[in-house]
This record gives C-alpha cells, structure tokens and sequence, in this order.
C-alpha cells in the first residue's frame, strides 16, 4: 500500500497527569519540547490541550497562542490542531481560542458516556463552534465516538456547516462509550466511504491499551492514525511510555510493517486539504 499515513500525536489531553507518567507535558513549553519531538519522530498533526500550573484543564486562548508561536517555530509546517473537547471548559469557552486561526480543531458533534459522566455537546454548542471554524478558516476533524456521529456530519456538511470533505477519527476504547470492536470498525470506514466517497480520509483513535489495536488496524486498513500520551502513558502493561515521540515511533514501526510510508507535513496538508506553506 503506497497511501502515505498521516500520524496525530495527542500531547497532553485533559486526564493524564504528571503522576500517571512523569513524560505527559503540561507546561507550554514542556508541550512544545515533546511535540518537536514527535514531529521528528514522525508525526504530521499534533491535537493539543493546554494545562494550568496545578495540571488542571484549561481553555485559556493566552496559553494557546504561547503554544501555537512555539510550534510554528519549533515543528514548522506541522499540522496544529485544537481540542474544543468538554473537559476543559463548558460552552462556548470551549472554542475561545478558535479565534487564533489553528489548521484544525476537534468537533464532536453528538453526546455520548464517559466514565463517570456524560459528554455534553448539545446541538447549539455544536454548531456555533462550526460556525467559528468556518469564520476563522480552521478545518475541524469530526470525533465519532458512535456511529450517529458520522451521520451527523454528513447532515452538518449537506447544510454548510462543514467546509470541504470532513476528517473523521473513529474513537473506541471509552469506558461506557463505543468499545474497540472490529465489524463496528470495519462498518465505520464503510459508511465514511459512503458518505464522503471512497478517497475521504479517517483516522481512528484508541484509548489505553487499545492504543495499538486501533493503530494496527487502520494503518493496515488505510486510514490514518492516532497515537500519545493523552490516550495512553504506557508502552505496555509494566513499562511507561518515556515520551510522545516513542508512542510516535511504535506507530512508524507498524507503518513499516505494512508497508506504509509515513505522510510528510506536506503529503498530510494535501491530503486533508489544507495550505502547504513555503518555509524560509
């Protein structure tokens, strides 16, 4: 298979601390060592989430915009994209730093379980972060924690909320969410297919020690992959990731595996559709 893969490294998230794995950055610039990290390693997207000092989840558009200058300057031509996710913030505080024109930002665009509560994201919410993304140019990647996630794209693209082919990442592995099932999975990339056509792009994504699984899977399936320390501090069961870089190299390593080249900051723009800018 010659379609390159695009690999995302989640950094940081909103759950995992200091305490689940000493290498899960939290400061702005501990962000941007470990992403510059990544991205040499081989990653083309980092999704980001900022912290406060106390490693608490925050939405604060200053510290976005310190981690956006860091990057530009430290992994140029990267692929930056913004959590809007429920966990660090409630309403439209969840989109406050969409205004900073990132390449991309997270979308989910219906309500599912979490562990311990309900991920809210009621249809106003929905779309008037839509509606940010397409007045500040930022392309968001739809996450399908359940498979009326991608219908709802569809309906949200037919209406303009979405601009161009959306990017769908499939979520499994949420505790009281969609687990990793395979015909479920097989079925996704199915509907994403014909929804969007048989070129729309996807990504899969899977949490803890199903990190892996969902890896193998849809590089060998032709999607694109998500990995990093937001999803899952551990390499396996008894040895802690030691980095973001290293979630990114096991991820490389199945890449070769299946014979696979690894998308270049470039290959992923114009996959996604996205600007390819000329760098000094």
């Amino acid at each position: 298979m010659t379609k390159p893969c695009i690999i995302c490294v989640a950094i940081t998230g909103s759950l995992p601390t200091k305490a689940n794995n000493p290498a899960v950055p939290i400061t702005v610039s501990e962000q941007i060592e470990s992403t510059q990290q990544a991205f040499e390693a081989g990653a083309s997207i980092v999704h980001a989430h900022v912290r406060n000092d106390d490693q608490t989840p925050s939405t604060d558009p200053e510290k976005f915009a310190r981690l956006k200058e860091g990057l530009e300057k430290h992994c140029p031509g990267m692929i930056l994209q913004f959590s809007t996710g429920g966990r660090s913030g409630a309403g439209q505080a969840r989109g406050a730093m969409l205004s900073l024109r990132p390449d991309m930002a997270s979308l989910s665009v219906g309500s599912n379980n979490f562990p311990t509560r309900v991920y809210e994201n009621p249809p106003d919410l929905v779309d008037w972060l839509a509606s940010e993304m397409l007045t500040h140019g930022v392309k968001p990647e739809i996450e399908a924690f359940d498979l009326s996630h991608i219908l709802k794209a569809r309906d949200m693209a037919d209406k303009g909320q979405l601009a161009g082919t959306p990017y769908v990442q499939f979520v499994m592995g949420v505790k009281n969410a969609m687990p990793v099932d395979r015909d479920v999975f097989d079925y996704y990339i199915r509907t994403v297919h014909r929804l969007f056509g048989p070129d729309a792009p996807w990504c899969a994504a899977g949490i803890g020690a199903q990190q892996i699984t969902l890896n193998e899977w849809a590089i060998a399936a032709g999607g694109h992959a998500r990995t990093g320390l937001e999803d899952n501090v551990r390499l396996d069961r008894d040895t802690l990731a030691p980095s973001n870089a290293a979630l990114v190299q096991r991820a490389v390593d199945i890449c070769e595996k299946n014979e696979r080249p690894v998308a270049t900051w470039q290959e992923a723009r114009t996959i996604l559709g996205l600007p390819v800018p000329a760098l000094a």
